[in-house]
């Protein structure tokens, strides 16, 4: 095991890709950025681990997911996949690539959000966005799949540790990611595209808040790369970047500034301290003192899956409308206890 190593929070800021062609360019430099960070820290530290944002391969630009699927989706392997398994190879690095929008023909119906964790190994991992950013993603989450059969949450143990991940709109719910420090995370990365206003700046510093939390409430490092686009390459969003690491006491070793723009910032990561101390607390262990048998909501499907329905914008808005009845329903109920 590698006690100790450096990861770099990687941000990018590229045109939004129209057309499955034009994701190459995008790899290019992300493949640039990997050497570059490597080679160029490589006298003072051993970076082992990169992490990117969502949306760096293929942004949801087009409204539905047929046209998603038509113009920009991509099976997994492929070519881009390949140029970074060889950048792997050669450094003995890891990459938690991009997110790309995934066609596979074991679920031919649907369409994913996918970030994959790449080592020397090849393909380690595949995620894929349990929580939509909805009403206006399109793309489908595993959960709305009729059975469904890969682990949702997969975590990998490597050399560097034990990596899991999510993406973006996943970690404002706090279940998805301790579902993954349950599965046996010691580092989290958070492959995101969170835009302003709940990006960086205060009064509405989500971005930092969310981290953090998460961080210290599992016990476990969080490596975030957030998307540093400016407004006229995807609008009518622009995103703030800041991407960081997070220590598991929730302190900030490393953050890039904010504002549009690549940036790439690297902290040390020492896994065998992190294990010294899971193992030496009592206090503090909100995973050892979660008492989960008493909290009922868990046991309620609220937001329904979306079963062979095809996902449209107003059919994740009814799909929203019967969540949050079934919220009232289910508040009314527990309170007249």
């Amino acid at each position: 095991m590698t006690e100790l190593f450096y990861a770099a929070a990687c941000q990018t800021d590229f045109e939004a890709p129209t057309d499955r062609d034009q994701i190459e360019k995008n790899t290019a430099r992300m493949c640039q950025m990997i050497e570059q960070t490597i080679t160029g820290y490589e006298p003072f530290f051993d970076v082992r681990l990169l992490t990117f944002p969502e949306f760096s391969h293929a942004v949801p630009v087009y409204a539905t997911a047929a046209e998603l699927k038509r113009r920009l989706a991509l099976p997994i392997p492929n070519e881009h996949t390949d140029k970074y398994a060889a950048l792997a190879r050669k450094y003995g690095c890891y990459i938690q690539t991009g997110s790309f929008l995934e066609s596979t023909s074991k679920y031919p119906d649907a369409l994913f959000n996918t970030t994959l964790l790449i080592g020397p190994e090849g393909i380690l991992s595949r995620y894929r966005k349990i929580n939509t950013w909805i009403p206006w993603e399109v793309h489908t989450s595993p959960h709305d799949v009729p059975d469904y059969q890969e682990e949702m949450f997969p975590v990998v143990d490597t050399e560097l540790g034990r990596i899991g991940v999510a993406i973006c709109y996943d970690w404002l719910f706090p279940e998805t990611i301790r579902q993954i420090a349950f599965n046996g995370a010691e580092i989290i990365v958070r492959v995101s595209a969170y835009m302003n206003p709940w990006g960086t700046a205060e009064p509405m510093n989500w971005w930092g808040l969310v981290n953090q939390t998460r961080a210290l409430e599992n016990t476990a490092y969080v490596v975030a790369s957030n998307q540093g686009a400016s407004l006229q390459n995807y609008p009518p969003f622009c995103w703030p970047g800041g991407s960081m690491v997070v220590d598991y006491d929730g302190r900030i070793l490393a953050q890039a500034d904010p504002g549009p723009g690549e940036r790439v910032v690297v902290a040390p990561v020492n896994i065998s301290q992190l294990r010294a101390e899971r193992e030496r607390r009592t206090g503090h262990d909100m995973r050892a003192h979660l008492r989960s048998g008493a909290h009922s909501y868990m046991r309620q499907e609220f937001l329904p899956p979306a079963g062979e329905t095809q996902v449209t914008a107003q059919n994740l808005s009814n799909r929203i409308a019967t969540a949050r009845n079934n919220v009232d329903t289910f508040t009314r109920r527990t309170s007249r206890r």
